[in-house]
């Protein structure tokens, strides 16, 4: 008889262990910040937890038409203008990927059967007169801004600078009196 109230004994302790187990298992899946109800009364209080998060973004701004008007073609033509990228990353980083309007996104410049190609740099500093050059269509990343909001309005107003070139060779197989165009567009990707 002993025995069985041992066993007896034994078994209830197991389950109460269970049980206390099973209990704090579930208290443990209760998020720590999970809303409150309020219970009747003269007045009731209830909280909700907010959180929030936004997507990672980018915006580049500031860009002008670049035109070379009667130059000299003894020399190269080079145009280079600051603009302002942002990026709301942790790192502030991005990447930016250049296509022109020639065959499958080539830097050129056309008038019907005409063509001139041209290159394109890019510096994650404002102010530069040359950068690291970027391929049609391929990405230049690790790239950081200083830009303090999308459009540069506060803190620094340029973060970046674009630089466009012909070279002296290229100008000199341009006729003259001719207006080649074309247009750039540039991707920038937040990282």
């Amino acid at each position: 008889m002993t025995h069985v109230k041992q066993l007896q004994g034994s078994l209830g302790v197991r389950a109460l262990i269970g049980h206390v187990l099973l209990l704090s298992g579930a208290l443990a899946a209760v998020p720590a910040n999970a809303s409150t109800q309020g219970s009747l009364g003269a007045t009731s209080t209830g909280s909700v937890t907010i959180t929030a998060s936004v997507a990672n973004r980018a915006q580049i701004t500031g860009l002008t038409d670049v035109a070379f008007t009667n130059v000299d073609p003894g020399s190269a033509a080079t145009a280079s203008q600051n603009n302002c990228v942002w990026s709301n990353t942790a790192t502030k980083g991005y990447s930016i990927t250049a296509t022109g309007s020639g065959t499958s996104g080539a830097f050129t410049l056309a008038n019907g059967s005409l063509s001139v190609p041209y290159t394109v740099q890019w510096s994650a500093s404002s102010g530069q007169s040359s950068g690291t050059a970027l391929t049609a269509g391929t990405a230049l990343a690790g790239m950081t801004s200083t830009a303090a909001n999308p459009t540069c309005s506060t803190g620094a107003a340029t973060t970046s600078s674009l630089i466009i070139a012909i070279s002296a060779a290229n100008l000199q197989g341009m006729t003259s009196a001719t207006s080649y165009t074309g247009s750039l567009t540039l991707l920038v990707t937040p990282q």
